[in-house]
């Protein structure tokens, strides 16, 4: 498709082309957002289906552990290849590693092989969502993003929801490689749609890619992540392996810091962390991906050990949260877009989120599916407020230059929140969980979870009636400590919610023919010329 002469932005308003073009990019990018959300919770239900073929029962954390770390450390390595040399390129190399590790995954013969492959998938992972978010953050002004990014959650809600269920049915009728085969078709159409439509201006790279910053970076996240895996489950808190990985990745990401200063071209430039508003959501996207995860992690145990769901249906059960955070996402979006206003959505947000993990930390033996459901709910719209509204603020306090590393920034930030909030969480609720069996069943009860206090439905179906019961009061208890946790890091996020700027959002309001806005102390930019070039 030729790119389309370069128009005056007054112009640009009433062209038509442009944006059946630029919906028509977003389909691709949904169905890579698709690709990237729905791995894991695919892979997730085959997991004893793969132990079983393949063995290595001891290694199996790895085959989830080895593709969290890829995705992790390469995330603003794309951010920053995609700003020096294209961010169609840099997106489209995404993709397919992603495809060569799906496949290779699918294809391996034993453990160890597998855990390389999803590495290699996870490595391609890094690039997808903040491929998706730079792109839309370079072809639509952010003042009519909010659309594009609320349509972006309700995919990564569908995802959520239906991965199990896929995951499941494709294990069960085809076998556990289709788990990862199943990427190679959705990637594909991605891929093509991608190559197709997709015109970006080219870039002519102004610098090298800084290598000692990158190795640094890369070895800090994976040292954190790693201890927020391994903290309280393969090695306790307080063992030297943990500490050891603390002070490495300490040091790497002082050196990090330092490096960053000297290079002419850094991996992560630290001039746009002066930007108040790109600071206020990096630490909200933290705390939100902190609560999140933890939720999601947390609700399903709840529901399988105390009110009796199976392991399907504790899926299905989650419901009621990411339908409430697909929704109001799309609103908040449309919102956005019609009054460019966004500060009342993340204070909103984080007072929902936790009102809603306060209500989630009041459940107990008896607490129904429809009072936790309405609470899940609650919870739900919280997030809905803040998972892209924090996207698109942080894309719009910088230059346009810099939208590679302010949306993989923004991706790091959350996903660093999730695996702390996951590994924290998850320490006060096994905590709770043997202080509770000790009281409730003596030395016999702490013994049964001293290895894990987190049982399978066919475990807990084992357990005596007076230590299920004991079992049941003891995950109500671990899961009230841990919301009540999640809803201090919604006061944060509040808190933080409140001290941001409302700049206005770059680009024309509907219906307006003339720009408005600008970056977050920068002058504004062309953004309306960007999609007249990209189509």
């Amino acid at each position: 498709m030729a790119a389309v002469k370069q128009q005056h932005p007054e112009q640009q308003a009433d062209t038509e082309p442009p944006q059946r073009s630029v919906r028509v990019v977003v389909f691709a990018l949904m169905v890579a957002i698709l690709l990237a959300m729905l791995d894991n919770m695919i892979v997730s239900p085959a997991m004893p289906t793969i132990v079983g073929d393949l063995g290595g029962l001891e290694h199996l954390s790895w085959v989830v552990t080895a593709y969290t770390l890829a995705t992790a450390a390469s995330t603003p390595i794309w951010g920053k290849l995609g700003d020096l040399y294209g961010r169609k390129g840099a997106f489209l190399s995404s993709i397919v590693i992603f495809l060569i590790g799906s496949a290779l995954s699918g294809l391996a013969q034993d453990m160890g092989q597998l855990i390389g492959f999803r590495a290699i998938q996870g490595l391609g992972a890094g690039g997808l969502m903040v491929g998706v978010m730079s792109i839309i953050g370079e072809l639509v002004p952010p003042r009519e993003r909010g659309k594009y990014m609320g349509m972006m959650t309700g995919v990564m809600a569908v995802a959520m929801i239906g991965g199990p269920l896929v995951g499941g049915t494709l294990t069960d009728h085809l076998g556990w490689r289709w788990a990862f085969y199943i990427n190679l078709p959705l990637g594909v159409v991605a891929l093509f749609m991608v190559s197709a439509v997709l015109h970006l201006p080219k870039r002519q790279a102004q610098g090298r890619i800084d290598y000692l910053g990158a190795a640094l970076l890369t070895v800090g996240i994976t040292s954190f992540v790693l201890v927020t895996t391994w903290g309280g489950t393969e090695y306790a808190w307080d063992s030297a392996v943990i500490m050891e990985l603390i002070g490495l990745g300490a040091a790497a990401l002082v050196g990090f810091v330092f490096v960053q200063q000297k290079v002419a071209e850094p991996v992560l430039p630290l001039r746009i962390f002066r930007s108040r508003n790109f600071t206020l959501m990096s630490v909200i996207g933290f705390l939100s991906g902190f609560v999140m995860f933890g939720a999601m992690l947390f609700l399903p145990l709840y529901q399988q050990a105390v009110q009796g769901a199976s392991a399907t249906n504790s899926g299905l059960l989650l419901m009621p949260m990411l339908l409430g955070m697909m929704a109001v996402s799309m609103v908040a979006g449309r919102v956005t877009t019609a009054t460019g206003k966004y500060k009342l959505f993340p204070i909103v947000g984080s007072v929902l989120m936790g009102v809603g993990l306060l209500l989630l930390a009041q459940m107990d033996t008896e607490t129904s599916r429809l009072t936790s459901g309405v609470y899940m709910a609650v919870l739900g719209a919280g997030m809905g407020c803040l998972m892209q509204i924090t996207m698109l603020v942080a894309q719009n306090s910088v230059e346009m230059k810099d939208m590679g590393v302010a949306s993989s920034s923004a991706t790091l930030f959350r996903t660093l929140g999730s695996s702390f909030g996951v590994a924290v969480m998850g320490a006060l609720f096994n905590d709770r969980v043997q202080e509770e069996m000790t009281r409730r069943a003596g030395a016999a009860g702490g013994e049964f979870t001293e290895k894990s206090a987190q049982l399978d439905a066919e475990s807990l179906a084992k357990l005596p009636a007076v230590m299920r019961d004991a079992y049941q009061h003891a995950v109500s208890s671990g899961t009230h400590a841990a919301f009540l946790l999640g809803s201090l890091m919604a006061v944060g996020a509040l808190i933080a919610a409140f001290f941001v700027k409302e700049t206005p959002l770059r680009g024309a309001a509907p219906g307006d023919k003339k720009p408005t806005g600008g970056a977050d102390g920068d002058s504004a930019r062309g953004a309306d010329q960007t999609v007249a070039e990209a189509v």
